[in-house]
């Protein structure tokens, strides 16, 4: 009989400000890292008000890390040190893969312009440390390339990366196996599914209230993040009125991390000449001019 995942901790939002002044909820990062491994940070940016978004993400490096935008309501304009640019538009996603270095900016609108609401999700991965120095990569997936699965209640579920009944999600070739769903569940259903018994699991809710595996009697509301114990299968519950989440899960590196700002590597010394890297402009690791 399969191991049915519990909950092993659980976390509220908080807020922060990032950017050049943008209003966010940090879902976690930094303290709770090593609970989450391989994944370093979650924060949801969830405004109707402008003046708390639309001076963005100002040109910022990265190095070390897989930075994945999931857009929800509205849009975010990037561009970047190796020529590249483009709209993130809603139900969008660009799962970016750093790597060695890479240098960029994000400038989101809300839906409908800048009146508009702006709802997104921005999750931090790691890359081992055997490929933190690989070059740069984008996987840039809109919407209608995201295949849903609708199962016989109506719960409908956006695979982005992983399978689920039969359905691929068309972001591949990750070094962590990550998992990534955005699942609406119809009102008392529920969402079964097996993944690897080692595997870091964790459900961050959207909208309406869910139960995990033998809690039915105690359910988890917005904007709490539930991180799973070790198991071989994930049984989250949608009450009365349904629910909205995030489920993601990966393979952890167990690695040491060194952590400054974007930049995450494997020691102080990594860390040190990143940022002797961006002084003395050589952080880019290939033939593209820096902004």
């Amino acid at each position: 009989m399969d191991t049915i995942r519990s909950i092993k901790s659980t976390f509220s939002n908080k807020p922060v400000i990032e950017g050049a002044g943008v209003h966010l909820r940090r879902v976690f990062g930094y303290h709770e890292t090593p609970l989450f491994d391989p994944f370093l940070l979650l924060d949801d940016f969830h405004s109707s008000e402008p003046e708390k978004y639309v001076q963005g993400f100002p040109w910022h490096p990265h190095r070390g890390i897989e930075t994945i935008t999931y857009m929800i309501h509205g849009s975010v304009e990037h561009s970047d040190s190796m020529g590249n640019s483009g709209t993130i538009h809603s139900g969008d996603v660009q799962w970016m893969t750093a790597g060695g270095g890479i240098i960029h900016q994000e400038m989101p609108e809300g839906e409908g312009g800048d009146q508009g609401m702006l709802w997104g999700l921005q999750l931090w991965a790691n890359i081992p440390a055997s490929h933190k120095m690989m070059m740069p990569r984008y996987q840039e997936i809109t919407s209608s390339e995201i295949p849903v699965y609708t199962d016989e209640n109506g719960s409908m579920f956006r695979i982005i990366s992983g399978e689920y009944h039969g359905c691929s999600g068309p972001v591949t070739d990750i070094m962590i196996e990550p998992e990534y769903f955005d699942i609406s569940l119809s009102p008392n259903s529920l969402f079964a599914h097996k993944v690897p018994l080692y595997h870091t699991c964790f459900i961050y809710i959207l909208e309406g209230e869910v139960t995990l595996g033998s809690s039915a009697d105690s359910p988890y509301s917005a904007e709490q993040v539930l991180l799973l114990n070790h198991g071989e299968t994930v049984h989250a519950a949608a009450k009365e009125n349904g629910a909205r989440f995030i489920f993601a899960s990966g393979k952890p590196l167990g690695e040491s991390i060194a952590w400054r700002g974007p930049i995450v590597m494997n020691t102080q010394e990594e860390i040190r000449k990143a940022f002797s890297d961006l002084d003395h402009g050589t952080f880019i690791k290939n033939d593209k001019a820096q902004p």
